[in-house]
């Protein structure tokens, strides 16, 4: 074989190796079968999601455990916060202590509720604690138009939730011994007195209070009576210094009337305790009406009315000076009775 011929063929099968190795790097494609089904489109996003959680799987008894309810809603559609509310919960060995729910806006329109309960237990008997699964309502929303007034547009379920129970008590208990039956063991002699001893001790911490609580009233006695002998006295130089006004001017009389209505509505204040100085005459025999006072209210009423007239009538239309004494003469017996 000549050298030519040999490269000839060289050339040919090194181009022959390149045209494989190009071909491997082809990727190779198969026809779909003509019956094989079309491939499944996406799931759509469901309208409404909830999520439930509990932040303890066991509790005591009297422990606390919080119930949270997540519901996420996709823009359009909400929830009536109504259909989660602590009434409608069915709850078995459980019982509601608080409820709070809030609302937080998405980004793209939708609006997410969270509802959390909290819940505990006061149960000794329930092998388990449950709360079990229940039904929320969604609708969308329309401008204008209230969820109230609304068609649901479909329901999600709110997936139950069991708790364990654990508690110091045994399991399967028919009865639980809260009082101990046996009889208690006799106490020694020391402890038997320390009762009476104890007692003793009270009393006589007691007596220096119960003598202060004597001095004390018998000092407010004696400034209760000082004070009553004072108003009388003060009472008597009033009247007496409207008797030396002189009643034969008009002017003396309208003062002495004015005298006569100061002293019997302080009197009431002081002797009766009616607040005499802020009641008008027609309200003054209601007031005494309700008290023990031996004072006569139609004599009072009678006394306030003249008084009245005389402080604010034209000087030709006041009470003579008769008329004036004996006005004086009646005060001074209403100042007389307590």
């Amino acid at each position: 074989m000549t050298r030519k011929s040999w490269s000839g063929r060289a050339a040919l099968w090194s181009i022959a190796l390149v045209g494989v190795v190009q071909l491997g790097r082809v990727p190779l494609h198969a026809a779909p079968a003509p019956d094989a089904p079309p491939k499944p489109a996406a799931a759509k996003a469901p309208d409404v999601e909830i999520k439930a959680s509990t932040d303890r799987t066991a509790v005591w008894v009297g422990d606390h455990v919080t119930y949270t309810i997540d519901v996420v809603c996709k823009p359009g559609v909400d929830i009536l916060d109504d259909d989660l509310s602590k009434d409608h919960l069915k709850l078995e060995g459980l019982d509601v202590l608080a409820t709070e729910n809030t609302q937080q806006d998405t980004p793209d329109g939708g609006r997410v509720h969270r509802f959390r309960y909290v819940l505990t237990t006061y149960h000794v008997d329930a092998a388990a604690l449950k709360i079990a699964p229940l039904s929320v309502r969604y609708y969308t929303r329309h401008s204008g138009q209230r969820l109230q007034d609304a068609t649901p547009a479909g329901e999600v379920a709110v997936p139950g939730v069991t708790l364990a129970f654990r508690s110091m008590l045994p399991d399967a208990q028919e009865s639980y011994g809260l009082r101990d039956t046996r009889t208690p063991a006799p106490r020694p002699r020391l402890l038997a007195h320390m009762q009476a001893i104890g007692w003793a001790l009270v009393i006589v911490s007691m007596a220096p209070a119960a003598f202060w609580i004597v001095g004390l009233v018998q000092r407010r006695r004696r400034v209760v009576r000082r004070s009553a002998r004072e108003v009388r006295q003060q009472e008597q130089a009033s009247l007496e210094a409207a008797r030396a006004l002189d009643l034969s001017t008009p002017e003396g009389r309208r003062a002495a009337y004015g005298h006569m209505n100061t002293i019997v509505r302080e009197h009431l204040r002081d002797a009766c305790g009616v607040p005499g100085m802020a009641l008008t005459p027609a309200e003054v025999e209601p007031a005494l009406g309700r008290t023990r006072s031996r004072v006569s209210p139609d004599e009072v009423t009678s006394i306030l009315l003249e008084c009245d007239r005389a402080r604010y009538a034209h000087p030709d239309a006041l009470p003579k000076p008769d008329a004036c004494r004996d006005a004086l003469d009646r005060t001074e017996q209403i100042l007389a009775v307590r």
